[in-house]
């Protein structure tokens, strides 16, 4: 891999992490956990969508863990998308820092993920529901965005936004809902708060490796699964041209038994039908009864 492809990459990575810290840290802050479920998850849907094409549009280090236990990015590949996410988060945290005020800084921790301990959550049942929400992240984003044969990857980003949202609404109240090491680290690393820091590490990570691994041993590794997806008429004539002329594509002709019988009524009166095939040679007319045929004149003889 190239120096340029590297970059283009690790800038799509960095911008999308980026984003996630600061607007979803942010829409934390405010306590209203409807506004920080769409925050969090509209920035994912729409980053996603702009980037998957580019770098895969992780933006969380649980996702790169998933395609690196399945051998689906190079260990120096997932290393690079860890320090780039890390820093993103960093850089966004540091710059809410000198954008919110002190207050925030020291009462909230720039939206740093907490447990709630008025729950009675412990660090056994916070980890146990942060691997569980990326968990279900990571299925999703498998589903996606890498299963050419599963879901319609134009749905790709929505879906993995939409799994985001509904999972901060059960664990926001309850863990932070961060479901990311990349969303906590950045505001745990800037306002110097690491209580029960680990939780965040790994539950997400343990819960992203542990749901990509049963999606590529179910759904990926199926020689001579059959396809089960969209009816033929959902593609476009383009989309089947490509599915036709992908060699990975198996064709399938049907024969319709009932139809031969048909056709070969209608073959018989057509052979009936041909005219008889004339003689190769016409036959000399014989004389009507009781004549002689006429002498033939001797060689040489005048008639």
């Amino acid at each position: 891999m190239t120096g340029t492809e590297l970059t283009r990459r690790g800038v799509a990575e960095f911008i999308g992490t980026f984003a996630l810290i600061f607007i979803g840290a942010t829409a934390g802050l405010y306590n209203d956990i409807v506004a920080t479920a769409l925050a969090h998850g509209l920035v994912i849907a729409i980053f996603v969508s702009a980037f998957a094409g580019i770098s895969g549009g992780h933006f969380n280090p649980a996702v790169t863990m998933g395609f690196l236990v399945t051998r689906r990015i190079p260990a120096f590949l997932a290393g690079y998308y860890w320090v780039v996410q890390l820093g993103a988060a960093a850089l966004a945290a540091l710059l809410l820092k000198w954008i919110l005020p002190a207050s925030v800084d020291k009462n909230q921790h720039l939206g740093a993920p907490t447990l709630s301990t008025a729950a009675g959550i412990t660090t056994g049942k916070g980890v146990t529901i942060e691997a569980i929400c990326t968990f279900f992240l990571v299925i999703v984003v498998f589903a996606t965005a890498v299963d050419a044969k599963g879901a319609f990857d134009k749905i790709a980003g929505l879906a993995i936004g939409l799994t985001i949202a509904f999972g901060i609404l059960m664990a926001g109240p309850l863990t932070g809902g961060a479901f990311n090491p990349a969303r906590a680290f950045g505001p745990e690393l800037v306002s110097n708060y690491w209580k029960n820091w680990w939780v965040w590490y790994v539950g997400p990570l343990a819960g992203g490796a542990l749901a990509a691994i049963l999606y590529e041993l179910l759904y990926l590794s199926r020689p001579g699964h059959e396809e089960i997806g969209a009816p033929a008429e959902l593609y476009t004539p383009e989309e089947l041209s490509d599915a036709l002329h992908d060699p990975d594509t198996e064709v399938v002709l049907v024969v319709d038994d009932e139809a031969e019988p048909e056709q070969a009524e209608q073959a018989e009166p057509a052979e009936q039908a041909k005219p008889a095939e004339q003689p190769e040679a016409v036959e000399q007319a014989e004389p009507p009864a009781g004549e002689e045929p006429p002498d033939e004149p001797p060689t040489g003889a005048r008639p």
